[in-house]
């Protein structure tokens, strides 16, 4: 497709320009619609589900669109993949990618050959649960640790749990597996796990947590004396991290409250935790995390229950919570997130989104911590994108529920 510019526009208005493919929903192929300015409309183009519900701030949703100047290829290498849920690269470049199943995947740098690692301790795997998030120890390359976030089965249901184990020399098995954090109470459910994990400089390590999803739990968002529907911030052995918020009534491994199912967690140039969060039916939330702040859920969110009932009458905006930095309805149902730092320039330090629902990756551009920008790529794939990775070698990667490794690169 030829790019515009905004030479090429000399009319006051608009001006369409209809796509070589007759995609119409796909980012890098959609019919576009410029402004005299040069600027594109946002990519959404379904109503919204509460269109009675206001932003509390311009470009809180639905901000102008962008398009991708650079071109780039989208390949799949390897399509074996049985319900992967979480990918990172070892320090050669492999891929290490949970199963829900129970076990982890290596793959090679090219997708080309797939081995297991197996004997972890027992998943429940029933829906949404099975093995989930995984995580390099910092110092992988000196004692060969793996961390790992899984629904584990207990007396009475289940719950989010993490366990670190030491990868063996034959990269067949786990070695000394132990389960280091459970986030109770134990619950007979099989949604909203939450369960990504991200260490931070200091080799902390962030634990997202979802309320379970029913009724029944959703208030626990808002105990503090529950790991439900939290950020989680804790060592290497589980403990409280040094520095957590030190509020009456909070457990010490809590970092934030007021959170639904964060799916996805990621960590920017400046050191800051974004949070990427799923609505119920619209209010699908982008979030930055600050130490000791309440995100809201169950008593503010921008959608509503999925037979359409409001939640707490309506309620968007409640003092003492904070406003997410943007959101969407309908929802995209995001799951693992990354900041870019890969090979394409006009792409770095951009957040990049995996979509389940929404079957894409979604790029924001984020400057000022407010959003400026959002693109989305991949959607002629019509594949739920379960996570993102920024390579080793600078490309970018992104695992689906079809059980395809997508490879993202500069032409």
């Amino acid at each position: 497709m030829k790019t515009l510019s905004i030479k090429t526009l000399p009319l006051v208005g608009l001006l369409l320009v209809l796509s070589c493919t007759g995609n119409s929903k796909t980012a890098n192929q959609q019919n576009e619609v410029a402004l005299e300015n040069g600027k594109l409309p946002n990519p959404e183009t379904s109503d919204k589900n509460s269109p009675e519900y206001q932003p509390a701030f311009a470009g809180q949703t639905r901000i102008e669109g962008l398009k991708t100047k650079t071109p780039y290829q989208v390949d799949v290498i390897n399509s074996d993949l049985r319900n992967p849920w979480g990918i990172i690269n070892l320090p050669d470049g492999r891929f290490l990618i949970t199963s829900k199943s129970g076990y982890f995947n290596i793959v090679s740098a090219d997708g080309k050959t797939i081995s297991k690692v197996e004997r972890l301790p027992k998943v429940d795997a029933k829906g949404q649960g099975g093995l989930l998030d995984v995580a390099l120890d910092p110092d992988f390359q000196n004692n060969r640790m793996i961390f790992w976030s899984f629904s584990e089965p207990y007396s009475g249901g289940n719950h989010t749990a993490v366990a670190k184990g030491k990868l063996s020399a034959d990269e067949k098995k786990i070695e000394n597996p132990t389960v280091i954090f459970r986030a109770t109470p134990t619950y007979d459910g099989d949604k909203h796990y939450g369960s990504r994990l991200e260490f931070d400089k200091d080799g902390y390590l962030f634990v997202s947590t979802g309320e379970r999803s029913d009724l029944e739990t959703r208030p626990y968002a808002q105990k503090q004396d529950s790991y439900l529907g939290k950020i989680l911030k804790i060592t290497k052995d589980g403990k409280p991290a040094p520095g957590n918020p030190n509020l009456a009534g909070w457990k010490p491994e809590i970092y934030s409250t007021g959170h639904r199912n964060p799916q996805g967690i990621a960590i920017d140039e400046k050191g800051q935790i974004w949070e990427a969060e799923m609505g119920p039916r619209g209010g699908d939330e982008i979030n930055l995390i600050q130490p000791g702040k309440n995100y809201g859920w169950g008593d503010v969110t921008y959608g509503t229950e999925y037979s359409g009932k409001k939640i707490n009458n309506g309620t968007t905006k409640k003092e003492g919570t904070e406003q997410p930095v943007y959101y969407w309805d309908p929802s995209i149902s995001m799951s693992g997130i990354a900041f870019y730092t890969g090979n394409i320039d006009e792409w770095k330090n951009n957040l990049m989104i995996g979509c389940l629902s929404g079957q894409k990756i979604i790029r924001l551009v984020i400057k000022d911590n407010k959003v400026v920008g959002e693109e989305w790529l991949l959607e002629d794939k019509n594949d739920r994108i379960r996570d993102v990775l920024n390579g080793n070698d600078g490309n970018l990667y992104a695992i689906s529920d079809s059980g395809k490794l997508y490879k993202i690169s500069k032409n």
